[in-house]
């Protein structure tokens, strides 16, 4: 093997180590979220149940639209069952 054969290999063994470190590295970095807002017709936050740090928390969006007969409803179903 002629040393620049070995050097070639030793270089290529390196950037595999380093890009190795690089992605196990960022496996434990934050996870960058953003930020998302739901916006109802009517306002349930102040209803039993929405608490942080969900808040009031829809994620089916069953309430889009609704009215309070509408979550009243709803919240008596839920309870029922």
């Amino acid at each position: 093997h002629t040393p620049k054969k070995i050097l070639l290999f030793k270089m290529k063994v390196v950037v595999a180590l380093v890009s190795a470190l690089v992605a196990s590295a960022s496996a434990f970095a934050p996870a960058k979220t953003a930020k998302t807002s739901v916006s109802t017709s009517m306002s349930f936050e102040s209803e039993l149940g929405a608490q942080a740090p969900l808040e009031f928390w829809d994620p089916l969006r069953l309430l889009d639209d609704a009215d309070q007969a509408k979550f009243d409803r709803l919240r008596y179903v839920e309870i029922k069952h």
